[in-house]
């Protein structure tokens, strides 16, 4: 069966098993999308770089809940991430939100963690009504419109007023590709009220042979004075593919501070997407990609500044060795009324091999005539002199190299604020680099 056929039996099957009127309207809709676009391919401008159609040359099937087998629960234990003990921890099993393997640690005056179905039927319904696939209004690709047809299992959180949140929430997305290639679509919405502080991290694993591939959404939603902190760490096999969607919208003045960090995988796209809604809004960006093999990871990031007097900082970097290929592409716009808009944007990055390629495209859209914005690309390779130095000193080229990877990655390292994930990061990126 080939796979459009599948997703036809299985969008039909979910519709006719789970009639909720706001999801089945939201999933026809963007049904209706992904059938007129079908899959990216690299015709179109802002995937020219990434063919994730040609992955889709195998027949992907949903796997269902399953047993949770000694394997699965071995890998759980093997990904979870340092300070563990003190975090929230929620799992998506094949793309749907597992509670039994989940931890919460704070109390429900801190955090509500609901089954996004659940929340539908609560009090939660309108805010979710208002909230939910905001992010199709800018990715409107057909891959995006896959995962909104077929929201199911997801996840809902919120973050009451004033909360600063003592336990972070760390999330483990598990996929099980040992009898099939599998297709997990994890959904989250994420709202932070007024004046609360929230940290998030997520992580990936996928075991078995066959082929797997992630296509996630997640919205958040901030409100005013709160204060987000998003990381991503992505270090997942060869066979494990990703097209990873964060939109994060700031309702009111507020502060949003994501690190993104990729080591290993298949092919890997993350969108993340900053809409300020508000005057006086400040986000910070980073990104760094260490690749080696043939791990290919494509970071688009865009910011929408529609009000004025907002602040936005991004540096992304990375390092490009034997036959892996880094692309960024950054968008800044700056709307007609976002007037003293601040907005910076660097992409950095070191090229290790003849075979490898790094491809960077920042880009500034500046409708507004009273702003402070400017972007910076370089590609190169390792400072002879620094090598030349360090081995003049007894040092071994290789262990060289090393240390001066480690100090091209330090800044981005370094904007880890939840120590525990600092130190989980830095140990992931030693060994990464330690492997000859």
């Amino acid at each position: 069966m080939t796979n459009v056929n599948y997703f036809k039996d299985q969008f039909s099957a979910l519709q006719a098993s789970d009639p909720n009127e706001l999801l089945t309207g939201i999933r026809k809709e963007n049904f209706d999308t992904f059938s007129r676009s079908g899959l990216p391919t690299l015709r179109q401008e802002e995937w020219k770089y990434t063919n994730i159609s040609s992955l889709f040359d195998k027949d992907y099937e949903f796997a269902g809940d399953g047993k949770i087998s000694p394997s699965l629960l071995s890998s759980l234990e093997e990904m979870r991430i340092e300070g563990y003990q003190e975090a929230n921890e929620l799992v998506f099993l094949n793309g749907r939100y597992a509670p039994s393997l989940s931890a919460i640690r704070s109390p429900e005056t801190q955090l509500i963690v609901l089954p996004l179905e659940e929340a539908i039927d609560s009090k939660y319904k309108a805010l979710v009504a208002m909230h939910l696939g905001q992010s199709s209004s800018y990715i409107k690709d057909g891959i995006h419109a896959l995962n909104t047809s077929f929201i199911q299992g997801g996840l809902f959180l919120y973050i009451p007023k004033g909360q600063q949140l003592q336990h972070p929430v760390y999330i483990y997305h598990l996929s099980d590709a040992g009898q099939h290639h599998t297709l997990s679509q994890p959904r989250s919405l994420v709202y932070v009220e007024a004046q609360a502080k929230f940290q998030l991290a997520e992580t990936y694993r996928t075991i078995g042979s066959c082929e797997g591939f992630t296509n996630e959404v997640m919205e958040i939603v901030v409100e005013a004075d709160a204060f987000v902190e998003y990381y991503k760490i992505q270090n997942d096999g060869s066979n494990a593919h990703q097209t990873n969607t964060t939109h994060i919208r700031q309702m009111e003045k507020s502060h949003v501070h994501t690190v993104v960090l990729s080591l290993n995988g298949g092919m890997v796209r993350n969108n993340l997407n900053l809409v300020m809604d508000a005057r006086g809004n400040e986000t910070h960006l980073y990104g760094l990609s260490l690749l080696r093999g043939k791990t290919h990871v494509d970071n688009h990031t865009m910011i929408d500044n529609k009000m004025p007097d907002c602040y936005s900082n991004q540096l992304y970097k990375s390092v490009a060795d034997d036959a892996s290929t880094s692309i960024f592409s950054g968008r800044i716009i700056v709307q007609p009324d976002a007037q003293k808009t601040n907005a910076y944007q660097s992409s950095k990055n070191i090229l290790l091999s003849e075979l490898a390629s790094i491809n960077a495209k920042p880009q500034l859209e500046i409708f507004a005539d009273d702003v402070k914005c400017s972007h910076g690309c370089t590609v190169g390779q390792l400072d002879e002199e620094a090598l030349y130095y360090l081995r003049a000193r007894g040092i071994p080229k290789e262990n060289a190299e090393i240390l001066l990877l480690h100090a091209f990655a330090a800044d981005i390292v370094d904007q880890i604020k939840l120590e525990p994930l600092q130190k989980h990061t830095e140990k992931l990126i030693y060994e990464h680099l330690s492997v000859s």
